[in-house]
């Protein structure tokens, strides 16, 4: 007999993580948010880019200026491909977002208490959001990449791979939907657990930079911040940033992981993707379509929207996007009552790392669990002017602030909407946990 979510949820039972700023560990990470510090770096000089033209797109007629910035993975180009069983040969050919979502894998793995050595044949799952990164030359050409191409750029290959050297033989699924991907990957994730498909799961996202397209594309658009800050929510937004990252946790049945003593950070209480519709221009957000997602969501959940302490927005930092969302976000968590619900963005900090974007802002909301304070949101000290803040309950995150549980447990609201029409959100619910630590 199945039974149910409600008598026994999907839990979090670990978590991996790389970010930019050299991150690699959940308490480095953690100290990063704790202490407001922005992770954002210079291009990197050991990819190829071609940086004389990007950095002076702007003298072009109609290209707005890029700034030497981003949130780059310092370790992308590093890989042990003999430690995963794999030659160095093909290691080159392999997209990175293969090579740093297998270790980030592996660290949540050891992070829940299981070894990732011995897992061969278990039928657990892996779902990882994920897009085309412009990794390597074309296919159609000769190169020393040539007979590994199949594998080494199929974005199927990325929850492949992890799959492949874990030995796990339960779904195995890349999941693109731009932006939401890696919440859409835990919204999947989670759903074939309920359904029997696999006893548990691995799930997130990852985002390395193979090409800088995204700053072309963002630069012809006029979307994209030009000072070279991603600032969420903020009055002098002017853009996004782009940035890399990271992000994979362990989920399973609450009643599985008291069985064999997994630590649960946070409970899986509902999520939920919809689609924009028909209507304005297909990258442009509704704010319609995302308020009726956290409402099917916090039915899913089963929970009231006065019960959020925390929300972990999208804050692009774009004119355009924050507001629209901020009008749903208040529409649904911004209610009468006497303290609101902290906003913030960990896009503020690290850049907006597209299909992993999501992964990071929900490992943030477990982390601010874990240790029961609010991170602080980077530039949320003059918020943009844009909605009503004086009629809403919403507050900006500007302080690292104690946060208190309701009854024993912190809620939080986690959001992702992608450059398709895509949009995902999920609510968590964190018990207080004896010890801080991670």
């Amino acid at each position: 007999m199945t039974v149910s979510t409600v008598d026994d949820p999907i839990v979090i039972v670990g978590m991996g993580i790389e970010a930019p700023g050299g991150i690699d560990t959940l308490p480095e990470f953690w100290t990063a948010l704790a202490e407001s510090r922005e992770l954002i770096g210079p291009f990197p000089r050991d990819r190829e880019w071609p940086l004389a033209e990007l950095l002076t797109l702007d003298r072009t007629e109609g290209w707005s200026p890029v700034a030497d910035a981003g949130g780059f993975l310092t370790g992308a180009t590093e890989f042990d491909p003999l430690f995963f069983g794999i030659t160095p040969r093909e290691a080159v050919a392999m997209d990175p977002q293969q090579r740093v979502g297998m270790r980030v894998a592996w660290r949540a793995l050891e992070h829940a208490g299981l070894n990732p050595g011995a897992l061969d044949g278990d039928s657990a799952g892996c779902w990882m959001g994920v897009s085309f990164m412009e990794y390597g030359p074309r296919a159609a050409s000769v190169n020393e990449y040539s007979g590994y191409r199949a594998t080494g750029t199929a974005l199927g290959a990325v929850a492949g791979r992890i799959s492949h050297g874990l030995g796990l033989t339960g779904p195995s699924i890349s999941v693109d939907t731009a932006c939401a991907s890696s919440l859409t990957a835990v919204h999947q994730a989670a759903a074939a657990i309920r359904a029997g498909e696999c006893e548990w799961a691995l799930a997130g996202g990852v985002c390395v930079m193979g090409s800088p397209g995204a700053f072309y594309e963002f630069s012809k658009n006029n979307a994209l911040a030009g000072d070279g800050h991603c600032r969420s929510y903020a009055a002098d937004a002017t853009g996004t940033l782009w940035g890399e990252g990271a992000g994979v946790i362990v989920l399973e049945r609450e009643s599985r992981a008291r069985e064999l003593g997994h630590r649960v950070y946070g409970r899986l209480l509902g999520s939920r993707v919809n689609h924009n519709g028909k209507g304005a221009p297909i990258a442009v957000p509704s704010a319609t379509a995302q308020e009726r997602l956290i409402r099917a969501t916090l039915a899913a959940a089963d929970i009231t929207p006065e019960l959020i302490g925390l929300i972990e927005g999208h804050g692009t930092g774009t004119p355009v996007g924050d507001p629209l969302e901020l009008t749903a976000l208040s529409n649904t968590y911004g209610g009468e009552r006497e303290s609101g619900p902290r906003l913030g963005s960990v896009k503020s900090n690290a850049g907006h790392a597209q299909a992993a974007s999501g992964m990071l802002g929900l490992i943030k909301v477990l982390l601010c669990g874990v240790n029961g304070q609010i991170a602080p949101s980077l530039y949320a000290g003059q918020p943009t002017g844009e909605i009503d803040w004086e009629n809403t309950s919403l507050r900006l995150a500007t302080d690292l602030e104690a946060w208190e549980p309701i009854d024993g447990v912190r809620y939080a609201a986690v959001s992702s909407f992608g450059v398709a029409g895509t949009n995902a959100h999920a609510i968590v619910a964190m018990p207080v946990l004896e010890e801080s630590d991670v």
